[in-house]
Order: structure tokens, then sequence, then C-alpha cells
């Protein structure tokens, strides 16, 4: 089963600035450890067209999961997150989003498109969930999908907050 889920957040950042930020290694090791620093940057290319590739590596624990659900995960579990963003014209940043979890049955992907919008940017995305369970799959893949907009809020406050102190 996999969960699809449609979702727009606002920034008072511009694009730019944004996409900037995505380009800086300082903005993603101090994201990790706003974060829970249960990770590291892996990789970070800046390509000369502008794309911005990241790899960030994620040790995760079952522990603070409904007990119904951290049976399913072990306790070395890890994610690897990918992210590609790219311009794309008009003043636009086009985004691709991944997760691929080792050690449980999970994984997602996302596009997202930044577009300037009044005071800031709006971040525009869909991804899909999926956890391959039977019974359970569709619950977690429901409580990832309500997570994950909350989680994306916060994250593009910080990133503005970010912004903010070190342009």
């Amino acid at each position: 089963m996999t969960r699809c889920i449609d979702f727009a957040v606002d920034s008072p950042a511009s694009v730019e600035q944004i996409h900037w930020a995505f380009s800086q290694e300082n903005y993603w090791r101090t994201r990790m450890k706003t974060f829970g620093g249960m990770g590291r940057l892996d990789s970070l290319d800046v390509g000369d067209d502008g794309s911005v590739s990241v790899v960030l590596l994620h040790d995760l624990h079952p522990d603070g999961l409904p007990k119904a659900f951290a049976r399913f995960f072990p306790r070395d579990w890890h994610v690897v997150q990918d992210e590609m963003w790219e311009p794309a014209g008009d003043g636009t940043v086009r985004g691709e989003v991944g997760i691929a979890t080792h050690g449980a049955p999970g994984s997602g992907r996302g596009v997202a498109l930044l577009t300037p919008a009044d005071g800031g940017s709006r971040l525009k995305c869909t991804a899909t969930v999926e956890f391959k369970v039977p019974l359970v799959g569709g619950k977690v893949e429901g409580m990832i999908g309500r997570l994950m907009i909350p989680q994306f809020s916060v994250i593009q406050r910080f990133t503005a907050t970010w912004i903010a102190e070190n342009s």
C-alpha cells in the first residue's frame, strides 16, 4: 500500500535564499544537529548549473514509536535521505527527495517546487510513503503522512532563521 500526500508550506525566505542555504555545508550540519543529531552529512555536491545534491545518513531508534509500530524496526535502523535541488526557470527551484530505510520495510519519495510567494516563498510537495507490512502498513503510512506537514513547516522556519543568521 502506498500513501500519497500533497501539501504546501510558506516561508519568509525567498526562493534564492533557500536555494543558497541548500548549497551550504554548514546549513546541513546545523540542521542535522538541530533536529536530533542522529546522523551525518554523507555528501554535498553543488554543480556549475546551480544544482545541489545532498545525501544525509540518519541513525534512528524505534524507542519513541508506539509499541505496535516499534517492533517492526530493529535497533540498528538507519535511513538514507537524498535530495536534489535545481533551478527550474522563472525564479523557481525544483526538488526531489528520497528516503530509503535500511532495517525497516519503508521508503518515501517526493517532488517539490519552491516558488516565489507574497513575503517569501512557497514549497509545494507531492510525496509518497510506503511501509510494506501487512495489516499495519497503512496505519504507519498515515502516521508518517500526518507528521510530514508539521515537520516541513518546522524545517522551513529553521531554514529562514538560519538564513537570517548566516547571510
